[in-house]
């Protein structure tokens, strides 16, 4: 299954998920909000509505800021 991270530059919480994801031998897809901002409303789909980062697609599985987020 693929594996997508939706972060953003500068984020605290979105560089520790990744680099734990990277330390398990994950090598998800990183998508930056900033950089891509037509994701955003699919981003908010996932989210309930709320702007935050970071967020894990895992399959059919959704991780909403696990261990903190920030708002993009």
């Amino acid at each position: 299954m693929a594996t997508t991270l939706y972060v953003k530059p500068g984020c605290r919480h979105c560089a520790a998920l990744r680099a734990r994801l990277e330390q398990r031998g994950g090598k998800p897809t990183v998508i930056d909000v900033v950089d891509r901002p037509e994701v955003v409303p699919e981003l908010l789909k996932l989210t309930g509505g709320r702007p935050i980062v970071p967020v894990l697609v895992d399959g059919v599985r959704v991780e909403i800021a696990p261990g903190g987020g920030s708002e993009f």
